[in-house]
């Protein structure tokens, strides 16, 4: 069964940093790869970044380029979205994403609200 768990989303203030993580079980990680979405309160669904599933390519939203930095570590099977300059517009429910064999499958997301 494929689960993804997110971890790391809290309140932080304006310009602060997060890192969100998101450990991945019940399929060859290694062999997929892997997204971040976030759905801020009224609004779509959005793509944020995504990693090939050897990290030698990286998508980020217009959004976020230049502050948020995804990556992997395939040995430990989890996904990792580094986020600095934090902007209140950031403010978003966090999921981790991959699509195998046809399917999507999302984790139960983390929130993130950045607020002073």
């Amino acid at each position: 069964e494929v689960q993804l768990v997110e971890s790391g989303g809290e309140l932080v203030q304006p310009g602060g940093s997060l890192r969100l993580s998101c450990a991945a079980s019940g399929f060859t990680f290694s062999s997929y790869a892997m997204s971040w979405y976030r759905q801020a309160p009224g609004k779509e669904r959005e793509l944020v970044a995504s990693i090939s599933r050897l990290a030698d390519n990286t998508n980020y939203a217009d959004s976020v380029k230049g502050r948020f930095t995804i990556s992997r570590d395939n040995a430990k099977a989890t996904v990792y979205l580094q986020m600095n300059s934090l902007k209140p517009e950031d403010t978003a429910v966090y999921y981790c994403y991959v699509r195998r064999l046809g399917r999507d499958y999302w984790g139960q997301g983390t929130q993130v609200t950045v607020s002073s």
